[in-house]
């Protein structure tokens, strides 16, 4: 959407008319605008786009993010030929002075660690998985894996904005805050955007997290993701207080739209508008979000597909199942976090504990929505905002190391939504530690996740500051065809 655009949804009939005899230019203006839109897919309700740049294949998104960064070669990048360099400095050839964390930067040496965990090839696409995924092993030509992701932040606070955002920069719109923004609601009683916070079982390490990671940016404020409590109600004041009865509480939001309106009618501020609508979609949600959040009426045959945690408030495999019933009812996009990911030390110790939360939950989930006929309209992320080392950080021995930050090359997946099960992107040499063949940017990938939805990165913007921002940014970007089935 154009600044125009935007400032034509937000003028009051007064002001427009009050334009006189430039009324009805304007009026032909805007026509002419909406005619020169693609033809594709019409959107949701309350979407910049009328219509997608083309045929989306995928309609809501799942995004899980692993906070702190898994170890690639620990789950999906396997590195035999590091067991006969175990505990061997990591050749400078390889390095080839790249940047290092203050973590490691002093150690004296940098020892590579192979993976203490056994591989196997699975599926008809013969994806090597570690033993510490047995249910997403089963699932392999479901999943596209992108082996060479790569970016240029190097600590998680940029790291994970990056990720988050496509810039370093805090303050820019995130990815969830496009997709509602461009797409619009498939449910006005429930958020665009929803944002849950898995509590992981292990919690050595746990990193922090906050709301700007979930923030509308320069768009306006009602495609900020919607943040759900795991304990408690989901939403602070979701519940009206006591002695105040449902009519009270309608009288009352009623006359602040009139006040809200009235303001919006002299001042013209789109601020406004986003207050009055969030308003309103929190009257909307006290009926709507209890029967969304209750599990009580998930048949015996869930909690055995997401396992017994999913019962439990707050866990991974709580959190997904959620994502699920929301997907089910039109949220249009669920971003899930879950912390301690961070494995500097005691990779033998926590990797497991981390696995176990989120393995059979994600099989779960990619099973739950295949039989409810959602999986081909459903895109599943899953990866962190960086890599690890091969090198050990701290001390190293056969059945124990840790690993450092790593940007230069790391592993996630997609499924459903229009991916192509069982292709596996790129590759890596030996010491997945710099891209052989076929690297993924950042802006690459959100990019291809645009374009999932039905989106060209390159002409969906909004101006602001002068300048056609985009969540790809300036430099070039491409969309990855190949993960597209």
């Amino acid at each position: 959407m154009t600044h125009f655009q935007s400032w034509l949804q937000t003028e009051s009939r007064r002001q427009f008319l009050g334009r006189g005899v430039n009324a009805v230019g304007f009026a032909a203006l805007a026509s002419l605008m909406s005619e020169n839109r693609a033809s594709a897919d019409p959107t949701g309700h309350g979407a910049a786009l009328a219509q997608t740049h083309f045929p989306a294949k995928a309609r809501n998104v799942i995004y899980l993010h692993m906070v702190g960064g898994p170890p690639q070669m620990d789950l999906y990048d396997y590195k035999p030929r590091m067991n006969r360099y175990f505990d061997v400095d990591l050749p400078d050839s390889v390095r080839m002075g790249q940047r290092l964390t203050t973590m490691t930067s002093r150690q004296p040496r940098f020892p590579i660690a192979p993976s203490k965990f056994r591989f196997a090839r699975h599926g008809q696409c013969g994806m090597w998985t570690s033993e510490l995924l047995p249910y997403t092993s089963r699932m392999v030509d479901d999943m596209c894996f992108i082996r060479t992701m790569h970016t240029e932040a190097i600590n998680h606070e940029p790291a994970i904005t990056n990720m988050q955002t496509g810039s370093q920069v805090t303050g820019k719109p995130c990815l969830g805050a496009w997709a509602s923004y461009g797409l619009g609601s498939l449910n006005q009683n429930l958020p665009t955007f929803v944002v849950l916070v898995a509590r992981p079982s292990n919690q050595e390490q746990v990193q922090a997290i906050s709301a700007r990671l979930w923030q509308s940016g320069y768009l306006p404020g009602e495609h900020a993701g919607c943040s759900f409590r795991s304990a408690g109600d989901p939403i602070l004041y979701i519940n009206n207080p006591p002695g105040v009865s449902t009519e009270v509480r309608r009288r009352t939001l009623d006359g602040l739209r009139r006040l809200n309106e009235l303001n919006l009618q002299t001042v013209g501020d789109p601020e406004t508008q986003t207050r009055i609508q969030q308003y309103e979609m929190a009257f909307r949600m006290q009926a709507s979000v209890p029967e969304l959040t209750d599990i009580a009426s998930e048949p015996a045959s869930t909690f055995r597909l997401y396992g017994d945690a999913a019962r439990n408030p707050g866990t991974f495999a709580n959190t997904v199942l959620q994502a699920r019933r929301m997907v089910e009812r039109g949220v249009r996009f669920v971003q899930i976090y879950h912390n301690n990911w961070d494995t500097h030390a005691n990779v033998a110790g926590r990797l497991p504990d981390q696995c176990r939360d989120v393995d059979q939950a994600c099989w779960g989930l990619v099973q739950d929505l295949k039989a409810k006929g959602l999986f081909e309209s459903t895109l599943i992320i899953w990866g962190g905002e960086f890599g690890r080392t091969i090198y050990s950080q701290g001390g190293l021995t056969a059945q124990n190391y840790g690993r450092d930050h790593h940007p230069r090359c790391f592993t996630m997946w997609m499924a459903g939504g229009g991916t192509r099960g069982g292709q596996i992107y790129g590759s890596t040499d030996d010491f997945s530690y710099n891209i052989v063949e076929n690297p993924c940017h950042i802006h690459d990938f959100h990019a291809t996740v645009l374009h999932l939805l039905g989106i060209d990165h390159s002409r969906f913007t909004v101006r602001y500051q002068g300048l056609d921002q985009r969540l790809t940014g300036v430099e070039q970007a491409h969309v990855i065809n190949e993960l597209l089935a």
